[in-house]
C-alpha cells in the first residue's frame, strides 16, 4: 500500500504542476483576449482588419486547454462539482466510502469511456495534420489531442484519490497526514 501511496503522490505532483502551467496560460489567455478586443474595436475606427484568427483560435485553444487539463487539479484540491448536502456532515471514513464509490462507478468509467472515443478522433486529427478552415488559423491536430490528454490526467488524479481513500479506511496515513504529523 506505501508504494501505491508513492504512487499517488507522484500523480499529485504532476497535476499539481499542471495546475501551475494552467494559471499562467490564463494569463496568457486574459492578454489575448484584451488584445483581441482592442484590435477588434480598433479594425472597426480605423476601417481596416487588424486582428487575426490565429489570436482568436490561440484564445480559445487555451481556454480548451484550462477546462480540459484543469479538471485533474480541480479533483485533488477537491474543488469540483459536488452536492455537499451530506457529504460535509459525514466522519472521514464515511467519505471515504462515498468517494470510493463515486470514483469507481462515475468517475473512472465516465474517463474511460471518453478517453476510449477522443483518441480515435485524435489520432484522425493528426493523420491529416488538419488546420483551421479559418485563414490564419492554427492546427487543430494539436488541439483535439488535449481531450484524450485532459482525460487521462482526471483517470489519473480519481486512482490517486482512489488509492488515497482506501489508505483512509484501512487506517493508514495519507501523505497529506504525515506531513502534518511531520511539521507538529
Amino acid at each position: 500500500m506505501q508504494q501505491l501511496l508513492k504512487l499517488s503522490q507522484a500523480i499529485d505532483r504532476l497535476n499539481n504542476r499542471i495546475g501551475l502551467l494552467l494559471s499562467w496560460l490564463l494569463l496568457i489567455m486574459v492578454l489575448l483576449g484584451v488584445y483581441n478586443a482592442v484590435t477588434r474595436k480598433l479594425s472597426q475606427s480605423a476601417g481596416i482588419d487588424l486582428s487575426s484568427n490565429m489570436y482568436i483560435e490561440a484564445q480559445w485553444y487555451l481556454f480548451s486547454l484550462v477546462f480540459l487539463w484543469a479538471g485533474a487539479y480541480a479533483l485533488r484540491h477537491g474543488v469540483h462539482v459536488r452536492v455537499d448536502i451530506l457529504y460535509s456532515r459525514m466522519a472521514p471514513r464515511s467519505r471515504a466510502w462515498v468517494d470510493i464509490l463515486g470514483t469507481l462507478f462515475f468517475l473512472l468509467p465516465l474517463c474511460l469511456l471518453i478517453i476510449w472515443v477522443s483518441t480515435p478522433y485524435a489520432l484522425d486529427s493528426w493523420r491529416i495534420l488538419e488546420d483551421s478552415p479559418d485563414p490564419g488559423g492554427l492546427p487543430r491536430y494539436l488541439i483535439k489531442s488535449a481531450i484524450p490528454v485532459g482525460f487521462i490526467l482526471l483517470l489519473l488524479q480519481g486512482l490517486s484519490e482512489l488509492v488515497r481513500n482506501i489508505a483512509i479506511l484501512r487506517g493508514l496515513p495519507t501523505v497529506e497526514e504525515r506531513g502534518k504529523e511531520e511539521s507538529l
